[in-house]
C-alpha cells in the first residue's frame, strides 16, 4: 500500500511536499477498517486522530434511553478523534465504519509535535474543528427534537450535501437527482435516527411515492430529488 499517495490525498496534508509526506508516513500507520467495525468509543482512552483515506464514517452518541443519536457522518479527507485528543476529561462519542475504509491515525504526542513544526497544519485543524462543531450542533438538535419525518429529511438532505453525486435520469430533471454515495439499508437510517425500521420504510415510502426519493435497486444506492428534498424540508418547517 503506498501510504504516501494516502496522505497527500488527506486534505489535513495536501500542503506538504513529498519529503515532509515521507515524514509523517512513520507515524501514521494505514489499516483497512471493515463495515460494522467499532473505531472510537467511551471506553477506549487511546488518544489518536483519525484520518479517513476512503470510506464512510458514523459519529454518534448514545441517549439516556439507549438509542443512537447520529451527530456526523464522515466521507474521504475527514479528520475524527479530535475531541478526546485535545479536551481533558470524558467523552461519550462512539465512531463506526459504515463502509469498508481506509484510515490512517496519529498517535497525540506525535501529533502535537507536528503541528508545532507545522503550524498551518494546526490552522487547519482550528477551521475543520469550527466547521465540525456547527454540523454537530445542527444534528443533535434534530435527532433529539425533531418528528421522525424531519429527522429522516434532515439526514437525506446532510448525506446528499456530503456524498452526493450527480445523476441525469431524466432530460427534464437534468441536475436535479442525484445518487448517496453511500450504501444505507432501512435499518440503517433508523439507528442513526434513533428510530424504528419500520417506521423508516414507511416514511421512505411516502418520500418515493412523493417523488423526492427512489433507489437503483431494492439493495442499491438510493437517489434523491435536490429540488424536491429542499422544498419538501421548507414545507415541514
Amino acid at each position: 500500500m503506498d501510504k504516501i499517495k494516502y496522505l497527500s490525498r488527506i486534505n489535513l496534508f495536501d500542503d506538504l511536499d513529498i519529503e515532509e509526506l515521507q515524514q509523517m508516513e512513520s507515524i501514521a500507520p494505514i489499516t483497512v477498517t471493515k463495515k460494522g467495525t467499532l473505531i472510537t468509543s467511551p471506553n477506549k482512552s487511546q488518544k489518536r486522530l483519525y484520518l479517513i483515506k476512503s470510506g464512510k464514517v458514523r459519529m454518534y452518541t448514545i441517549s439516556n434511553d439507549g438509542k443512537e443519536l447520529t451527530i456526523d457522518v464522515l466521507g474521504t479527507g475527514h479528520v475524527f478523534g479530535e475531541i478526546s485528543l485535545f479536551a481533558p476529561g470524558p467523552h461519550y462519542i462512539y465512531s463506526k465504519a459504515i463502509e469498508d475504509s481506509v484510515i490512517c491515525s496519529i498517535d497525540k504526542v506525535q501529533f502535537e509535535q507536528t503541528i508545532m513544526e507545522k503550524p498551518d497544519i494546526a490552522i487547519k485543524i482550528i477551521k475543520i474543528l469550527s466547521t465540525r462543531l456547527k454540523e454537530m450542533e445542527e444534528m443533535m438538535e434534530q435527532m433529539a427534537y425533531g418528528s421522525v419525518r424531519n429527522k429522516l429529511l434532515f439526514l437525506l438532505n446532510r448525506l446528499s450535501e456530503k456524498f452526493g453525486e450527480p445523476l441525469k435520469v431524466h432530460a427534464d430533471d437534468e441536475n436535479e437527482w442525484i445518487q448517496l454515495g453511500v450504501k444505507v439499508t432501512h435499518q440503517e437510517l433508523a439507528s442513526m435516527m434513533g428510530s424504528v425500521r419500520e417506521t423508516v420504510t414507511e416514511l421512505l415510502n411516502e418520500l418515493i411515492s412523493e417523488g423526492v426519493v427512489n433507489r437503483t435497486s431494492t439493495r442499491g444506492f438510493f437517489i434523491i430529488h435536490l429540488k424536491r428534498l429542499k422544498e419538501t424540508i421548507e414545507n415541514t418547517i
